[in-house]
């Protein structure tokens, strides 16, 4: 006998029941029952004190410490303390680069894509599979300090860095973000994302979620240039016969795990810094001889049907304040 539907199962219930109690008896049963229910509710998310405990009550935001002994950058690991053991399980862990001038950048992403309470975070990261922290280290002020603390405070989506917060220090504090997401969470990709971007988290997790067959992957979108005098060829490129190599726009690009990996195992102090962190991980990347896949959804000037990430290259850094 075939399932009923929700409607003709109701339809059924309710002529079975009509002239064979007296409705003051059903609506009594229907109350005591929704009173045990709201009961058994309350006992249930209540712990052995009896303190009411929310799903989301753990604060998210995560501060990771550094060995600082060998130098900016840290020690032979890096992570030193501020993290357990466990790490969380998700398809991709999403640091959004951010700074302490950049207080109205986040309140603009929070106002877009990026949930603004704790509930709508941990929502979005079931949905779509991505962990989303911003990223930012810290400062000799105390007044930033404590300005960063109330936003904590209030938001919880951080992920504090123990390494000084300068723009000549990206590539170190880019270091050290991938050391630190690799040790919270087990991830098929590590995706590192500037503030000011718009960006499409659904369209983000189709893409990560596509099944590659190099674990080494470079996921990226690589420079255009519109200047017929400007040449770029891969993998090398060559502009105005000077060489460089092929790395991505700084906005947003991402690594899969193996290549984490690697970056976690070698020392701090190993790696070859330059002035941007873009070309940082370029020549990092080049040097590691691993597949690099570009896709131009990840770069895009204006919102289309398929953008991933939205950059206003032409006229200013990013998303609009």
């Amino acid at each position: 006998m075939p399932i009923p539907s929700s409607r003709e199962f109701f339809s059924a219930q309710n002529q079975s029941n009509l002239g064979r109690k007296p409705i003051a008896f059903t609506l009594y049963i229907s109350v005591a029952l929704t009173g045990l229910l709201f009961i058994g509710i309350i006992i249930s998310r209540q712990d052995r004190k009896g303190v009411y405990t929310c799903k989301h009550s753990d604060p998210i935001s995560v501060s990771v410490v550094w060995d600082q002994s060998s130098g900016v950058g840290g020690g032979s690991s890096g992570l030193v303390s501020g993290l357990d053991q466990k790490r969380h399980k998700v398809m991709a862990f999403v640091g959004i680069q951010t700074g302490f001038g950049s207080a109205g950048r986040r309140r603009s992403l929070r106002k877009t894509w990026f949930p603004s309470d704790h509930q709508a975070l941990q929502q979005l990261e079931e949905s779509t599979g991505l962990a989303f922290r911003f990223v930012i280290g810290k400062t000799s002020d105390k007044s930033k300090m404590a300005h960063l603390k109330r936003e904590v405070e209030d938001y919880d989506d951080f992920l504090l860095l123990d390494i000084e917060e300068e723009y000549s220090k990206l590539p170190y504090k880019t270091l050290a973000f991938f050391k630190a997401a690799y040790a919270l969470c087990d991830s098929d990709f590590y995706v590192k994302a500037d503030d000011d971007i718009y960006l499409r988290p659904d369209r983000l997790s189709l893409l990560l979620a596509i099944d590659r067959h190099d674990t080494q992957t470079y996921l990226k979108k690589g420079p255009v240039f519109t200047d017929p005098k400007l040449k770029w060829h891969e993998p090398l490129g060559y502009m105005l016969g000077n060489e460089y190599f092929l790395h991505a726009y700084g906005p947003i690009y991402a690594l899969s795990a193996d290549i984490v990996a690697s970056l976690v195992a070698l020392r701090n102090n190993s790696f070859r810094m330059f002035s941007n962190e873009d070309v940082t991980i370029g020549a990092w990347m080049l040097a590691m001889n691993v597949n690099h896949e570009n896709n131009r959804q990840l770069c895009q000037p204006e919102c289309t049907a398929t953008s991933i990430a939205v950059w206003d290259i032409p006229k200013c850094s990013g998303l609009s304040i």
